[in-house]
Protein backbone atom coordinates (compact mmCIF):
# COMPACT_ATOMS: atom_id res chain seq x y z
CA UNK A 1 0.00 0.00 0.00
CA UNK A 2 1.99 3.01 -1.45
CA UNK A 3 1.07 6.30 -1.74
CA UNK A 4 1.22 8.30 -5.08
CA UNK A 5 2.65 11.46 -5.05
CA UNK A 6 0.44 14.42 -7.07
CA UNK A 7 2.37 16.06 -9.65
CA UNK A 8 1.12 19.90 -10.13
CA UNK A 9 -1.37 19.54 -12.46
CA UNK A 10 -3.34 17.84 -10.01
CA UNK A 11 -3.42 21.17 -7.70
CA UNK A 12 -5.64 23.42 -9.99
CA UNK A 13 -8.89 22.23 -12.19
CA UNK A 14 -7.90 21.11 -15.92
CA UNK A 15 -9.60 23.62 -17.57
CA UNK A 16 -7.23 23.18 -21.14
CA UNK A 17 -10.53 21.79 -23.32
CA UNK A 18 -12.68 24.59 -22.51
CA UNK A 19 -10.53 27.14 -24.58
CA UNK A 20 -12.66 27.57 -27.34
CA UNK A 21 -15.88 28.00 -25.15
CA UNK A 22 -13.26 30.88 -23.62
CA UNK A 23 -12.96 32.17 -26.92
CA UNK A 24 -16.49 32.24 -28.19
CA UNK A 25 -18.10 33.80 -24.69
CA UNK A 26 -19.13 36.98 -26.04
CA UNK A 27 -21.54 35.46 -28.27
CA UNK A 28 -23.41 34.36 -25.23
CA UNK A 29 -26.51 35.32 -24.08
CA UNK A 30 -27.75 36.03 -20.23
CA UNK A 31 -29.02 32.47 -18.91
CA UNK A 32 -32.21 33.79 -16.20
CA UNK A 33 -33.26 32.22 -12.87
CA UNK A 34 -35.19 29.00 -14.03
CA UNK A 35 -31.59 28.28 -16.20
CA UNK A 36 -29.76 28.01 -13.35
CA UNK A 37 -32.57 27.46 -10.63
CA UNK A 38 -34.98 24.97 -12.23
CA UNK A 39 -36.17 23.35 -9.13
CA UNK A 40 -36.66 26.42 -7.37
CA UNK A 41 -38.22 28.18 -10.62
CA UNK A 42 -40.72 25.30 -10.56
CA UNK A 43 -41.62 25.45 -6.99
CA UNK A 44 -42.43 29.31 -7.76
CA UNK A 45 -44.67 28.35 -11.17
CA UNK A 46 -47.17 25.80 -8.69
CA UNK A 47 -47.02 28.96 -6.45
CA UNK A 48 -48.39 31.28 -8.43
CA UNK A 49 -50.61 28.78 -10.53
CA UNK A 50 -52.47 27.53 -7.18
CA UNK A 51 -53.67 31.05 -5.86
CA UNK A 52 -56.92 29.99 -4.58
CA UNK A 53 -54.96 27.58 -2.38
CA UNK A 54 -51.23 28.12 -1.60
CA UNK A 55 -51.27 31.45 0.20
CA UNK A 56 -47.61 30.91 1.69
CA UNK A 57 -44.37 29.84 0.22
CA UNK A 58 -40.73 29.26 1.73
CA UNK A 59 -37.33 29.54 0.16
CA UNK A 60 -34.05 28.43 1.69
CA UNK A 61 -31.74 31.56 0.47
CA UNK A 62 -29.70 34.19 1.94
CA UNK A 63 -32.39 37.23 2.32
CA UNK A 64 -30.21 40.14 0.67
CA UNK A 65 -31.80 42.83 -0.66
CA UNK A 66 -29.72 41.03 -3.86
CA UNK A 67 -31.88 37.61 -3.50
CA UNK A 68 -34.85 39.32 -3.03
CA UNK A 69 -34.81 41.60 -6.20
CA UNK A 70 -33.79 38.51 -8.08
CA UNK A 71 -36.65 36.50 -7.33
CA UNK A 72 -39.64 39.21 -7.38
CA UNK A 73 -38.40 39.92 -10.88
CA UNK A 74 -38.38 36.16 -11.73
CA UNK A 75 -41.94 36.72 -10.48
CA UNK A 76 -43.27 39.26 -12.68
CA UNK A 77 -43.91 37.68 -16.19
CA UNK A 78 -45.38 35.18 -14.02
CA UNK A 79 -48.29 37.38 -12.82
CA UNK A 80 -49.64 39.05 -16.29
CA UNK A 81 -53.31 37.16 -15.29
CA UNK A 82 -53.35 38.92 -11.43
CA UNK A 83 -56.63 41.09 -11.73
CA UNK A 84 -56.21 44.27 -9.60
CA UNK A 85 -58.34 44.77 -6.85
CA UNK A 86 -60.16 48.81 -6.70
CA UNK A 87 -62.43 50.34 -4.11
CA UNK A 88 -62.74 52.97 -1.90
CA UNK A 89 -63.67 54.13 1.59
CA UNK A 90 -66.63 55.86 2.32
CA UNK A 91 -67.91 57.38 5.63
CA UNK A 92 -71.48 56.01 6.36
CA UNK A 93 -74.64 58.45 6.81
CA UNK A 94 -74.35 58.63 10.65
CA UNK A 95 -70.16 58.86 10.82
CA UNK A 96 -69.67 56.31 12.91
CA UNK A 97 -68.53 53.47 9.76
CA UNK A 98 -66.03 53.52 7.20
CA UNK A 99 -67.48 51.37 4.75
CA UNK A 100 -65.51 49.89 1.61
CA UNK A 101 -67.42 50.31 -1.35
CA UNK A 102 -66.08 47.95 -4.68
CA UNK A 103 -64.83 49.15 -7.70
CA UNK A 104 -63.63 52.52 -7.32
CA UNK A 105 -60.45 53.62 -8.21
CA UNK A 106 -58.77 55.64 -5.87
CA UNK A 107 -55.78 55.92 -3.47
CA UNK A 108 -56.41 52.30 -1.97
CA UNK A 109 -56.42 50.66 -5.44
CA UNK A 110 -53.72 47.89 -5.90
CA UNK A 111 -51.21 49.50 -8.20
CA UNK A 112 -48.18 46.57 -8.41
CA UNK A 113 -48.10 42.95 -8.95
CA UNK A 114 -45.44 42.25 -6.58
CA UNK A 115 -43.07 44.11 -3.90
CA UNK A 116 -40.00 43.10 -2.14
CA UNK A 117 -39.06 44.36 1.51
CA UNK A 118 -35.47 43.45 3.79
CA UNK A 119 -37.41 45.37 6.06
CA UNK A 120 -40.41 47.15 6.69
CA UNK A 121 -42.74 48.32 9.96
CA UNK A 122 -46.12 47.27 10.49
CA UNK A 123 -47.37 50.62 9.45
CA UNK A 124 -45.59 51.34 6.32
CA UNK A 125 -47.39 47.40 5.88
CA UNK A 126 -50.84 47.61 7.01
CA UNK A 127 -51.12 51.36 6.85
CA UNK A 128 -52.90 53.01 9.81
CA UNK A 129 -55.34 55.36 11.00
CA UNK A 130 -54.45 59.22 12.23
CA UNK A 131 -56.18 60.52 14.83
CA UNK A 132 -57.92 62.89 12.78
CA UNK A 133 -59.40 59.74 10.86
CA UNK A 134 -57.13 60.07 7.64
CA UNK A 135 -56.83 56.40 6.05
CA UNK A 136 -52.91 56.37 4.74
CA UNK A 137 -52.64 53.01 3.00
CA UNK A 138 -49.81 50.93 3.61
CA UNK A 139 -47.71 48.64 1.10
CA UNK A 140 -50.65 45.50 0.76
CA UNK A 141 -52.98 47.96 -0.24
CA UNK A 142 -50.53 49.19 -3.01
CA UNK A 143 -49.99 44.76 -4.10
CA UNK A 144 -53.79 43.80 -2.80
CA UNK A 145 -54.20 40.93 -5.95
CA UNK A 146 -50.44 40.37 -6.55
CA UNK A 147 -47.26 38.79 -4.43
CA UNK A 148 -45.39 40.44 -0.88
CA UNK A 149 -41.49 38.65 -0.94
CA UNK A 150 -40.39 39.63 2.44
CA UNK A 151 -36.91 39.14 4.76
CA UNK A 152 -37.99 36.30 7.35
CA UNK A 153 -35.76 38.00 10.03
CA UNK A 154 -38.31 40.58 9.41
CA UNK A 155 -40.90 38.48 10.59
CA UNK A 156 -38.96 36.90 13.40
CA UNK A 157 -38.03 40.49 14.87
CA UNK A 158 -41.48 41.55 14.79
CA UNK A 159 -43.64 38.49 15.90
CA UNK A 160 -46.97 40.81 16.18
CA UNK A 161 -46.52 41.99 12.76
CA UNK A 162 -46.04 38.10 11.17
CA UNK A 163 -49.47 37.14 13.33
CA UNK A 164 -51.35 40.07 11.86
CA UNK A 165 -50.25 39.26 8.59
CA UNK A 166 -51.07 35.41 8.68
CA UNK A 167 -54.12 36.07 9.73
CA UNK A 168 -55.10 38.74 7.54
CA UNK A 169 -53.66 36.68 4.07
CA UNK A 170 -55.56 33.32 6.00
CA UNK A 171 -58.73 35.45 6.43
CA UNK A 172 -58.39 37.77 3.15
CA UNK A 173 -59.24 40.57 4.66
CA UNK A 174 -57.17 43.67 5.12
CA UNK A 175 -57.99 45.41 8.08
CA UNK A 176 -56.79 48.74 9.68
CA UNK A 177 -54.65 49.72 12.60
CA UNK A 178 -54.53 52.38 15.00
CA UNK A 179 -51.84 54.74 14.60
CA UNK A 180 -50.62 54.06 17.82
CA UNK A 181 -50.96 50.59 19.77
CA UNK A 182 -51.46 52.35 22.82
CA UNK A 183 -55.10 53.32 21.52
CA UNK A 184 -57.86 51.97 19.70
CA UNK A 185 -59.25 53.10 16.62
CA UNK A 186 -61.15 56.47 16.70
CA UNK A 187 -63.68 54.93 14.62
CA UNK A 188 -64.90 51.52 13.14
CA UNK A 189 -63.33 50.73 9.73
CA UNK A 190 -64.66 47.71 7.56
CA UNK A 191 -61.91 45.34 6.69
CA UNK A 192 -61.32 45.66 2.88
CA UNK A 193 -60.85 42.51 0.61
CA UNK A 194 -57.33 40.96 0.42
CA UNK A 195 -55.73 38.85 -2.32
CA UNK A 196 -52.52 38.17 -1.44
CA UNK A 197 -49.37 35.88 -1.53
CA UNK A 198 -46.32 35.53 0.33
CA UNK A 199 -42.86 34.54 0.19
CA UNK A 200 -41.20 34.26 3.06
CA UNK A 201 -37.17 33.97 2.03
CA UNK A 202 -34.22 33.23 4.69
CA UNK A 203 -31.72 30.41 5.68
CA UNK A 204 -32.07 27.14 7.30
CA UNK A 205 -32.18 28.35 11.41
CA UNK A 206 -34.90 31.43 10.35
CA UNK A 207 -37.11 28.68 8.46
CA UNK A 208 -36.92 26.39 11.04
CA UNK A 209 -38.32 29.41 13.58
CA UNK A 210 -41.67 29.19 11.29
CA UNK A 211 -41.85 25.27 11.30
CA UNK A 212 -41.68 25.73 15.09
CA UNK A 213 -43.99 28.35 15.47
CA UNK A 214 -46.29 27.64 12.79
CA UNK A 215 -46.49 24.15 11.70
CA UNK A 216 -50.07 24.15 10.14
CA UNK A 217 -49.04 26.59 8.02
CA UNK A 218 -45.39 25.52 7.27
CA UNK A 219 -46.37 21.68 6.37
CA UNK A 220 -49.33 23.40 3.71
CA UNK A 221 -46.74 25.82 2.19
CA UNK A 222 -44.58 25.16 -0.93
CA UNK A 223 -40.74 25.03 0.18
CA UNK A 224 -38.18 25.93 -2.43
CA UNK A 225 -34.04 26.40 -1.84
CA UNK A 226 -31.90 28.53 -3.77
CA UNK A 227 -28.81 26.25 -4.99
CA UNK A 228 -25.79 27.91 -3.92
CA UNK A 229 -24.17 25.68 -6.30
CA UNK A 230 -24.42 23.69 -9.67
CA UNK A 231 -22.40 20.91 -10.83
CA UNK A 232 -19.76 21.21 -13.23
CA UNK A 233 -18.55 18.40 -15.67
CA UNK A 234 -18.35 19.21 -18.81
CA UNK A 235 -18.63 22.64 -21.64
CA UNK A 236 -22.81 22.28 -21.26
CA UNK A 237 -22.89 22.84 -17.63
CA UNK A 238 -20.02 25.91 -17.88
CA UNK A 239 -21.79 27.45 -20.56
CA UNK A 240 -24.77 27.47 -18.28
CA UNK A 241 -22.76 28.97 -15.26
CA UNK A 242 -20.89 31.51 -18.18
CA UNK A 243 -24.30 32.65 -18.93
CA UNK A 244 -25.25 33.20 -15.78
CA UNK A 245 -22.23 35.55 -15.14
CA UNK A 246 -22.84 36.81 -18.34
CA UNK A 247 -26.43 38.00 -17.04
CA UNK A 248 -24.56 39.13 -13.48
CA UNK A 249 -22.25 41.36 -16.06
CA UNK A 250 -24.96 43.00 -17.76
CA UNK A 251 -27.69 43.33 -14.82
CA UNK A 252 -24.44 45.17 -12.97
CA UNK A 253 -23.39 46.96 -16.16
CA UNK A 254 -19.86 45.73 -15.69
CA UNK A 255 -17.02 44.91 -17.88
CA UNK A 256 -17.38 41.26 -19.85
CA UNK A 257 -14.43 39.30 -19.13
CA UNK A 258 -11.81 38.82 -22.09
CA UNK A 259 -10.93 34.98 -23.43
CA UNK A 260 -7.91 34.72 -21.10
CA UNK A 261 -9.69 35.99 -17.60
CA UNK A 262 -12.63 32.82 -17.61
CA UNK A 263 -9.48 30.60 -16.27
CA UNK A 264 -9.03 32.59 -13.48
CA UNK A 265 -12.34 33.78 -12.43
CA UNK A 266 -12.84 29.88 -12.63
CA UNK A 267 -10.06 28.90 -10.58
CA UNK A 268 -11.39 31.58 -8.15
CA UNK A 269 -14.43 30.31 -8.55
CA UNK A 270 -14.02 26.39 -7.73
CA UNK A 271 -11.73 27.21 -4.79
CA UNK A 272 -14.74 28.93 -3.10
CA UNK A 273 -16.45 26.18 -4.11
CA UNK A 274 -13.93 23.72 -2.37
CA UNK A 275 -15.05 21.51 -5.53
CA UNK A 276 -13.57 20.96 -8.45
CA UNK A 277 -16.77 19.90 -10.01
CA UNK A 278 -18.48 22.52 -8.47
CA UNK A 279 -19.30 26.37 -9.81
CA UNK A 280 -20.69 28.78 -7.50
CA UNK A 281 -24.03 30.20 -7.76
CA UNK A 282 -23.87 32.37 -4.62
CA UNK A 283 -24.83 35.91 -6.63
CA UNK A 284 -23.48 38.28 -3.54
CA UNK A 285 -20.04 36.57 -4.20
CA UNK A 286 -19.74 36.77 -7.91
CA UNK A 287 -20.65 40.24 -8.15
CA UNK A 288 -18.06 40.91 -5.32
CA UNK A 289 -15.47 39.21 -7.47
CA UNK A 290 -16.45 41.21 -10.75
CA UNK A 291 -16.66 44.54 -9.01
CA UNK A 292 -13.01 43.65 -7.42
CA UNK A 293 -11.45 42.88 -10.56
CA UNK A 294 -12.92 45.75 -12.80
CA UNK A 295 -10.97 48.09 -10.63
CA UNK A 296 -8.25 47.30 -13.04
CA UNK A 297 -10.04 46.57 -16.25
CA UNK A 298 -7.91 46.89 -19.40
CA UNK A 299 -9.95 48.09 -22.29
CA UNK A 300 -13.16 47.83 -20.55
CA UNK A 301 -12.42 44.24 -20.25
CA UNK A 302 -11.88 41.41 -17.49
CA UNK A 303 -8.55 40.44 -18.20
CA UNK A 304 -6.58 37.40 -16.48
CA UNK A 305 -4.20 40.19 -15.17
CA UNK A 306 -7.63 41.73 -13.55
CA UNK A 307 -8.65 39.02 -11.49
CA UNK A 308 -4.86 37.85 -10.43
CA UNK A 309 -4.41 41.94 -9.29
CA UNK A 310 -7.42 41.66 -7.32
CA UNK A 311 -7.10 38.46 -5.76
CA UNK A 312 -3.80 39.58 -4.85
CA UNK A 313 -5.07 42.96 -3.30
CA UNK A 314 -7.62 40.96 -1.39
CA UNK A 315 -4.91 39.06 -0.03
CA UNK A 316 -2.66 41.50 0.75
CA UNK A 317 -6.01 43.87 2.80
CA UNK A 318 -6.94 40.76 4.49
CA UNK A 319 -2.93 39.66 5.38
CA UNK A 320 -2.77 41.08 8.96
CA UNK A 321 -3.73 37.94 10.89
CA UNK A 322 -1.83 35.67 8.71
CA UNK A 323 1.53 37.52 8.98
CA UNK A 324 1.45 37.38 12.74
CA UNK A 325 0.86 34.24 13.08
CA UNK A 326 3.88 33.52 10.49
CA UNK A 327 6.50 36.08 12.59
CA UNK A 328 5.70 34.12 15.55
CA UNK A 329 6.49 30.66 13.80
CA UNK A 330 9.55 32.19 12.22
CA UNK A 331 10.99 34.26 15.29
CA UNK A 332 9.99 30.80 17.18
CA UNK A 333 7.51 32.35 20.04
CA UNK A 334 5.33 29.08 18.57
CA UNK A 335 8.17 25.80 17.76
CA UNK A 336 6.98 24.21 14.81
CA UNK A 337 9.87 22.68 13.22
CA UNK A 338 10.44 21.88 9.51
CA UNK A 339 13.47 19.84 9.39
CA UNK A 340 14.85 16.64 11.74
CA UNK A 341 13.12 13.91 13.26
CA UNK A 342 11.32 13.71 16.71
CA UNK A 343 9.61 10.81 18.29
CA UNK A 344 5.83 11.25 19.29
CA UNK A 345 6.04 14.62 17.13
CA UNK A 346 4.24 16.01 14.28
CA UNK A 347 2.89 18.83 12.72
CA UNK A 348 -0.32 18.90 12.27
CA UNK A 349 -2.96 21.43 9.93
CA UNK A 350 -5.69 23.49 11.14
CA UNK A 351 -8.08 26.08 9.55
CA UNK A 352 -8.25 28.81 11.61
CA UNK A 353 -11.50 31.54 11.37
CA UNK A 354 -11.16 34.70 13.70
CA UNK A 355 -14.42 36.56 14.47
CA UNK A 356 -15.13 39.46 12.04
CA UNK A 357 -12.31 37.87 9.70
CA UNK A 358 -13.72 37.04 6.25
CA UNK A 359 -11.20 34.34 5.36
CA UNK A 360 -10.03 31.25 6.93
CA UNK A 361 -6.72 30.93 7.66
CA UNK A 362 -4.26 27.89 7.89
CA UNK A 363 -1.67 27.17 9.88
CA UNK A 364 0.51 24.33 11.05
CA UNK A 365 0.35 23.25 14.60
CA UNK A 366 2.78 21.18 16.68
CA UNK A 367 1.21 17.91 18.24
CA UNK A 368 2.79 15.66 20.89
CA UNK A 369 2.62 12.41 22.74
CA UNK A 370 4.23 10.59 25.01
CA UNK A 371 4.12 6.90 25.68
CA UNK A 372 4.83 5.44 29.09
CA UNK A 373 4.07 2.42 31.54
CA UNK A 374 0.94 2.70 32.57
CA UNK A 375 -2.64 0.96 32.83
CA UNK A 376 -3.40 1.47 29.09
CA UNK A 377 -5.38 5.25 29.43
CA UNK A 378 -4.88 7.28 26.97
CA UNK A 379 -5.08 11.00 27.93
CA UNK A 380 -6.36 13.43 25.66
CA UNK A 381 -4.81 16.86 27.44
CA UNK A 382 -7.65 19.40 25.61
CA UNK A 383 -10.31 17.56 26.54
CA UNK A 384 -8.62 16.96 30.38
CA UNK A 385 -8.35 20.91 30.27
CA UNK A 386 -11.81 21.29 28.77
CA UNK A 387 -10.29 22.84 26.16
CA UNK A 388 -10.87 19.78 23.33
CA UNK A 389 -15.13 20.00 21.62
CA UNK A 390 -17.42 16.66 21.31
CA UNK A 391 -15.91 16.46 17.64
CA UNK A 392 -12.54 16.48 18.79
CA UNK A 393 -13.00 13.50 21.45
CA UNK A 394 -14.46 11.71 19.04
CA UNK A 395 -12.31 11.24 16.69
CA UNK A 396 -9.61 11.06 19.51
CA UNK A 397 -11.82 7.81 20.61
CA UNK A 398 -12.35 6.63 17.31
CA UNK A 399 -8.31 6.60 16.96
CA UNK A 400 -7.88 4.89 20.05
CA UNK A 401 -10.08 2.02 19.24
CA UNK A 402 -8.18 1.52 15.32
CA UNK A 403 -5.32 1.33 16.82
CA UNK A 404 -6.30 -1.48 20.20
CA UNK A 405 -7.86 -3.32 17.09
CA UNK A 406 -4.96 -3.62 15.17
CA UNK A 407 -2.40 -4.94 17.53
CA UNK A 408 -4.75 -7.46 18.41
CA UNK A 409 -3.58 -7.64 22.04
CA UNK A 410 -4.04 -10.79 24.38
CA UNK A 411 -3.17 -9.21 27.30
CA UNK A 412 -3.67 -5.70 28.70
CA UNK A 413 -2.25 -2.30 27.20
CA UNK A 414 0.72 -1.42 29.34
CA UNK A 415 1.60 1.75 28.07
CA UNK A 416 -0.12 5.09 28.59
CA UNK A 417 -0.24 8.08 26.83
CA UNK A 418 -0.68 11.69 26.46
CA UNK A 419 -1.53 13.40 23.35
CA UNK A 420 -1.77 17.40 22.99
CA UNK A 421 -1.88 20.25 20.66
CA UNK A 422 1.07 22.59 22.10
CA UNK A 423 1.24 26.20 22.67
CA UNK A 424 -2.76 25.84 21.90
CA UNK A 425 -4.63 28.25 24.18
CA UNK A 426 -8.08 28.08 22.76
CA UNK A 427 -10.50 25.36 21.82
CA UNK A 428 -9.88 22.81 19.50
CA UNK A 429 -12.33 21.05 17.90
CA UNK A 430 -12.98 18.56 14.60
CA UNK A 431 -11.76 15.57 13.88
CA UNK A 432 -9.54 16.73 11.40
CA UNK A 433 -6.46 16.15 13.57
CA UNK A 434 -6.73 12.45 14.36
CA UNK A 435 -4.65 11.02 11.39
CA UNK A 436 -1.87 13.40 12.85
CA UNK A 437 -2.33 11.96 16.63
CA UNK A 438 -2.40 8.72 15.99
CA UNK A 439 0.44 8.65 13.65
CA UNK A 440 2.05 10.63 16.93
CA UNK A 441 1.08 7.88 18.89
CA UNK A 442 2.07 5.02 16.42
CA UNK A 443 5.79 6.75 16.99
CA UNK A 444 5.56 7.02 20.33
CA UNK A 445 4.52 3.51 21.13
CA UNK A 446 7.25 2.30 18.08
CA UNK A 447 10.07 5.07 19.37
CA UNK A 448 10.75 5.81 15.70
CA UNK A 449 11.06 9.37 14.35
CA UNK A 450 8.58 11.21 12.55
CA UNK A 451 9.65 13.60 9.68
CA UNK A 452 9.27 17.17 10.77
CA UNK A 453 9.47 17.96 7.11
CA UNK A 454 6.30 16.93 6.39
CA UNK A 455 2.55 18.29 7.71
CA UNK A 456 -0.18 15.79 7.93
CA UNK A 457 -4.14 16.32 8.10
CA UNK A 458 -6.97 14.01 7.91
CA UNK A 459 -9.58 11.90 9.91
CA UNK A 460 -9.81 8.15 10.58
CA UNK A 461 -12.14 5.87 11.27
CA UNK A 462 -12.55 2.63 13.26
CA UNK A 463 -10.71 0.86 10.34
CA UNK A 464 -7.80 3.02 9.78
CA UNK A 465 -9.09 4.71 6.40
CA UNK A 466 -8.76 8.31 6.01
CA UNK A 467 -12.03 10.71 5.81
CA UNK A 468 -11.50 13.97 3.74
CA UNK A 469 -11.56 16.96 5.75
CA UNK A 470 -12.44 20.62 5.19
CA UNK A 471 -10.43 23.89 4.39
CA UNK A 472 -7.27 21.80 2.80
CA UNK A 473 -6.34 24.48 0.32
CA UNK A 474 -5.82 26.96 3.32
CA UNK A 475 -3.80 23.77 5.47
CA UNK A 476 -1.33 23.27 2.98
CA UNK A 477 -1.03 26.81 1.89
CA UNK A 478 -0.44 27.62 5.66
CA UNK A 479 2.51 24.90 5.87
CA UNK A 480 4.25 25.88 2.47
CA UNK A 481 4.27 29.47 3.73
CA UNK A 482 6.03 28.46 6.87
CA UNK A 483 8.42 26.64 4.51
CA UNK A 484 9.24 28.48 1.90
CA UNK A 485 10.15 31.82 4.31
CA UNK A 486 12.73 29.51 5.92
CA UNK A 487 13.66 27.73 2.31
CA UNK A 488 12.63 24.78 0.77
CA UNK A 489 14.63 22.06 1.21
CA UNK A 490 13.01 19.44 -1.63
CA UNK A 491 11.41 17.18 0.98
CA UNK A 492 8.92 19.13 2.36
CA UNK A 493 5.12 18.20 1.93
CA UNK A 494 1.78 17.42 3.41
CA UNK A 495 -0.17 14.42 3.16
CA UNK A 496 -3.89 14.85 2.65
CA UNK A 497 -6.61 12.40 2.44
CA UNK A 498 -7.33 11.35 -0.75
CA UNK A 499 -10.76 12.13 -1.03
CA UNK A 500 -9.67 15.59 -0.63
CA UNK A 501 -7.57 15.65 -4.47
CA UNK A 502 -10.87 17.00 -5.86
CA UNK A 503 -10.96 19.86 -3.58
CA UNK A 504 -7.61 20.97 -4.61
CA UNK A 505 -7.33 24.33 -6.29
CA UNK A 506 -4.04 25.89 -4.62
CA UNK A 507 -2.24 29.56 -4.99
CA UNK A 508 0.12 29.96 -7.86
CA UNK A 509 3.34 29.73 -5.86
CA UNK A 510 2.63 26.13 -4.66
CA UNK A 511 1.68 24.83 -7.77
CA UNK A 512 5.13 26.25 -8.92
CA UNK A 513 6.99 24.66 -6.18
CA UNK A 514 4.98 21.42 -6.64
CA UNK A 515 6.29 21.34 -10.53
CA UNK A 516 9.71 21.82 -9.51
CA UNK A 517 9.82 19.39 -7.03
CA UNK A 518 10.95 22.15 -3.89
CA UNK A 519 7.51 20.62 -2.14
CA UNK A 520 5.36 17.32 -1.81
CA UNK A 521 1.62 16.32 -1.83
CA UNK A 522 0.64 13.19 -0.74
CA UNK A 523 -3.18 11.94 -0.74
CA UNK A 524 -3.56 8.84 1.45
CA UNK A 525 -6.45 6.18 1.96
CA UNK A 526 -5.10 4.05 4.99
CA UNK A 527 -2.73 5.44 7.69
CA UNK A 528 -0.69 2.82 6.77
CA UNK A 529 0.55 5.31 4.27
CA UNK A 530 0.70 8.04 6.32
CA UNK A 531 3.05 6.68 8.97
CA UNK A 532 5.01 4.79 6.51
CA UNK A 533 5.79 8.43 4.61
CA UNK A 534 6.38 10.07 7.88
CA UNK A 535 8.54 7.45 9.57
CA UNK A 536 10.30 5.73 6.33
CA UNK A 537 9.49 2.21 8.19
CA UNK A 538 6.60 0.07 7.12
CA UNK A 539 3.60 -0.18 9.36
CA UNK A 540 2.64 -3.64 8.57
CA UNK A 541 4.42 -7.20 7.75
CA UNK A 542 3.16 -6.90 4.35
CA UNK A 543 4.65 -3.52 3.55
CA UNK A 544 7.81 -5.06 5.70
CA UNK A 545 11.00 -6.64 3.76
CA UNK A 546 12.57 -9.54 4.92
CA UNK A 547 15.07 -7.32 6.72
CA UNK A 548 13.01 -4.92 8.07
CA UNK A 549 10.39 -4.87 10.90
CA UNK A 550 7.34 -3.34 10.83
CA UNK A 551 5.96 -0.39 13.12
CA UNK A 552 3.44 -2.84 14.39
CA UNK A 553 5.97 -5.81 15.53
CA UNK A 554 7.74 -3.09 17.28
CA UNK A 555 5.07 -1.79 19.33
CA UNK A 556 3.57 -5.57 19.92
CA UNK A 557 7.25 -6.13 21.33
CA UNK A 558 7.52 -3.39 23.60
CA UNK A 559 4.20 -4.41 25.02
CA UNK A 560 5.45 -8.57 25.39
CA UNK A 561 8.42 -6.83 27.07
CA UNK A 562 6.27 -4.72 28.97
CA UNK A 563 4.25 -7.71 30.25
CA UNK A 564 7.02 -9.99 30.67
CA UNK A 565 10.18 -8.26 32.20
CA UNK A 566 11.69 -11.29 34.01
CA UNK A 567 11.10 -13.58 30.78
CA UNK A 568 14.13 -14.35 28.21
CA UNK A 569 14.20 -11.66 25.59
CA UNK A 570 14.85 -13.64 22.18
CA UNK A 571 15.93 -10.87 19.15
CA UNK A 572 13.00 -9.84 17.33
CA UNK A 573 14.07 -11.58 14.24
CA UNK A 574 13.99 -14.74 15.82
CA UNK A 575 10.12 -14.37 17.19
CA UNK A 576 8.33 -13.05 14.23
CA UNK A 577 10.61 -16.05 11.58
CA UNK A 578 7.59 -18.42 13.17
Amino acid sequence: MISQELTWQGLIPNLSSFQTKFVSSETLTPAILSDIQPRLSDGIQHFVDEFAQTRFMFIKSDESETYLSLYANAITPLLAEINTIDGDYQLSEDNRVFQWENGVTSRFSSRDKIAYRNWIEPEQLFGYVTPSLNLVPGLLHQINGGILVIAASTLINQPLMWARLKNMVNRQQLEWLPYSDNQPLPIEIEPQPLELKVIIVGDRLALEEFEFTSPELFSCAIYGEYEPVMFFEDEEQLTLWMRYIKSIIDSNKLPNISPDGWLPFIQQAVRYCEDKFNLPLDNLWLVRSLVDASHYHVNHLLTQESFNQANENRQWRHSFLAERTQDDILQEQIFVKTEGEVIGQVNGLSVLQYPGHPDAIGEPSRITCVAHLGDGEFTDVERKAELGGNIHAKGMMIMQAYLNYELKLEQPQPFSASIVFEQSYGEVDGDSASLAELCALISALALQPIDQQIAITGAVDQFGYVQPIGGVNEKIEGFFDICEKRGLTGNQGVIIPMANVRHLCTKSAVVEAVKEGQFHIWPVEHVAQAITLLTKQPYFEQQAEEENVHLLALIQERINQANSPDKARLPWFLKWMS
